[in-house]
């Protein structure tokens, strides 16, 4: 089987005026290049490549060419910039995009004084915005993911490719990347795991896969991707109709247009089965830690978050220890008689 296909290496569009010495062109290029021969993935290359140049626009609109030129004032006024900037929607840039930008920026000054290109950092004491702990969304329960696996049409090969790969993201938790970077030899049915290379973070790991997961996947194998592959054969798991790897916005789509159509009235796509197995893994006695490993995170934070999403055994020692968890209220109360009123004493 050929080996796995590299990340193209993806070619940036300068920034600045890269003929200008030791102005923002020249020193950018070189931090993307830094970062890259670090292995830092091309994901990250572009989110870095996105602030820099969105923070380089900013600087020149005010004649500031030279990393030099910048002063702790200066990169304070930019954050409040962050703050009331309005995108193309008309909405607020998110705290979380802020903090993204900002990120990028300080790792960018941190650099240039490593290479002694500053003497001081500017950057070194900016105060970042605060994410907010936020919840998932939506959350299905077990019987709403059946509803939603059971949309894809398997009497067609395309249905029957997306519902394998629906049954994967439920049963393992895995990124919408993952699942669609899989390759078949990755799946291991006799002992019922699949390996996730370069996962977030370019980190391995390998995750347990459920038996009925894994019947979806055979089947797909047996009666789809015969017909779909193409020479010659790189090995990709699932794949599109044109014998290439899916395309990850053009999967959501059709993943959100499932959860749409099983009528459940939430919203949602890959990553709601991420959401949905840990939560239901939780509520079924698991501990944070393996939710931990099976999710890829590397602190345990990050996986925390969903012991406040999984709130049935909450709610089940709530019912049997607080005075009120139990009772019902009357079918009907009236005002001549307070006796009848829930909770009312003599």
């Amino acid at each position: 089987m050929p080996p796995r296909q590299k990340h193209k290496k993806r070619i940036f569009r300068p920034i600045g005026d890269p003929s200008l010495p030791d102005g923002f062109g020249v020193w950018v290029a070189r931090y993307l290049d830094y970062r890259r021969e670090r292995n830092y993935s091309e994901r990250t290359l572009e989110n870095n490549h996105s602030a820099l140049s969105a923070f380089v626009s900013w600087c020149e609109e005010r004649s500031l060419v030279k990393p030099s030129e910048l002063t702790r004032p200066i990169l304070e006024r930019y954050q409040r910039h962050l703050f009331y900037v309005t995108k193309s929607n008309g909405r607020p840039l998110s705290f979380r995009s802020q903090h993204v930008m900002l990120v990028s920026v300080r790792g960018f000054f941190k650099w240039l004084v490593r290479q002694n290109a500053l003497l001081s950092n500017p950057a070194s004491d900016l105060d970042l915005p605060r994410l907010p702990q936020r919840l998932p969304r939506d959350v299905l329960t077990a019987e709403e993911a059946e509803q939603v696996l059971a949309q894809p049409n398997t009497e067609t090969l395309v249905g029957l490719r997306d519902r394998a790969i629906l049954e994967t993201l439920y049963s393992t938790g895995m990124r919408r990347s993952e699942v669609l970077s899989l390759l078949s030899s990755d799946v291991d049915a006799e002992r019922g795991t699949v390996m996730i290379r370069e996962g977030k973070g370019k980190r391995d790991r390998m995750v347990p896969i459920g038996q009925r997961a894994l019947w979806w996947i055979e089947r797909y194998l047996n009666e789809a991707r015969p017909s779909l592959v193409l020479a010659p054969d790189d090995g990709t798991l699932f794949l599109s109709t044109l014998g290439e790897k899916l395309v990850p916005d053009g999967f959501t789509q059709k993943v959100h247009a499932y959860v749409k159509a099983a009528g459940i009235g939430k919203g949602g796509a890959c990553h709601l089965f991420r959401h949905t197995m840990a939560t239901l893994m939780l509520e079924g006695g698991a501990d944070v830690r393996h939710i931990q490993e099976m999710l890829g995170h590397t602190s345990l934070e990050s996986t925390q978050v969903y012991t406040q999403v999984s709130i049935r055994k909450l709610k089940a020692i709530h019912e049997a220890t607080h005075p009120t968890g139990k009772l019902r209220p009357l079918a009907k109360t009236t005002k001549t008689d307070p006796k009848q009123r829930q909770g009312t004493t003599e």
